[in-house]
């Protein structure tokens, strides 16, 4: 069992850093859990399938899980990309770009058609840059995803992802007027903030999990938010916790800086041909 626990807190919680203080009955429950859940997703992915006729490329893990920094009772987010067949692309009545389905408890699944996810790609939009950077894969076509994350790359404009970015942390800063704040809630301000400076000072697509982006901190902040992510790990999503002063300094200076920098970068302009291209390759197939 201790095998097959540290191979979990390693491939699903990338929480390297404090694996030994992890607390290890609460981790033998999310690991039975998990691997229920693991089933039931992929029975679900195989019935979307044969349901609705496409075929999925790639599906990952979303949200605190693939961010880093679940809870005990954290729901699974999985995300898919999926391609129909071709007779349905060559049609002036499409159909839906989206697939959705109703969120339980516990799943919440949602994918997106290949040409809808490259139609963000090419506006720089930071979700399918992190869909394809998860750690928790559940199905995948490695040369495709390969390919698509070539395309991302290809695509980054700094200044629209920092934009997003802070965008986010703003909505969830405006519920730090309170004196305390759900955990949850405040690792929606401190991942998208570390996502912005990332971008803003390297000038590459910021890592979707929150330990490497992590590397930008200052020691004493670096040891306040490790501290918060073990303690959201065997928490509620609705545990509240007071900010510390020092972190919310460090959250108020770093939106300022990341705006700042924000507004002196330039728009890209890209040419769509490269995306076009590709999507031309896979429904032809």
């Amino acid at each position: 069992m201790a095998d097959i626990l540290t191979k979990y807190i390693l491939k699903y919680e990338n929480n390297f850093r404090y694996a030994k203080t992890l607390r290890i009955p609460c981790l033998i429950l999310q690991y039975q859990r998990k691997e229920i859940m693991e089933a039931t997703i992929q029975q679900k992915l195989t019935d979307i399938e044969q349901t609705y006729k496409v075929r999925i490329l790639y599906s990952c893990e979303s949200g605190s899980r693939a961010w880093g920094f679940p809870s005990f009772d954290s729901d699974y987010d999985v995300r898919f990309i999926y391609i129909r067949a071709l007779n349905d692309y060559l049609t002036i009545q499409p159909k839906k770009d989206y697939l959705s389905f109703p969120i339980n408890d516990e799943l919440d699944v949602y994918g997106w058609d290949i040409s809808k996810v490259l139609q963000l790609v090419i506006k720089s939009n930071t979700t399918p840059f992190e869909w394809l950077q998860s750690p928790v894969i559940y199905r995948e076509n490695k040369k495709i995803k390969e390919e698509l994350w070539q395309l991302c790359q290809n695509y980054f404009c700094p200044k629209s992802n920092i934009h997003h970015y802070l965008g986010v942390a703003r909505g969830a800063m405006e519920t730090m007027q309170e004196e305390e704040i759900k955990i949850k809630k405040l690792f929606y301000v401190l991942r998208p903030l570390l996502a912005a400076q990332w971008c803003a000072e390297r000038d590459t697509i910021a890592p979707m999990n929150i330990l490497p982006l992590m590397d930008l901190l200052s020691s004493n902040i670096y040891k306040k938010v490790l501290s918060l992510i073990e303690m959201k790990l065997t928490a509620t999503e609705g545990y509240l916790i007071k900010i510390d002063k020092d972190l919310r300094h460090w959250i108020d200076m770093t939106f300022d800086y990341c705006a700042e920098v924000s507004a002196q970068k330039e728009r890209k302009a890209f040419d769509i041909k490269e995306a076009d291209l590709f999507f031309k390759k896979m429904i032809l197939k």
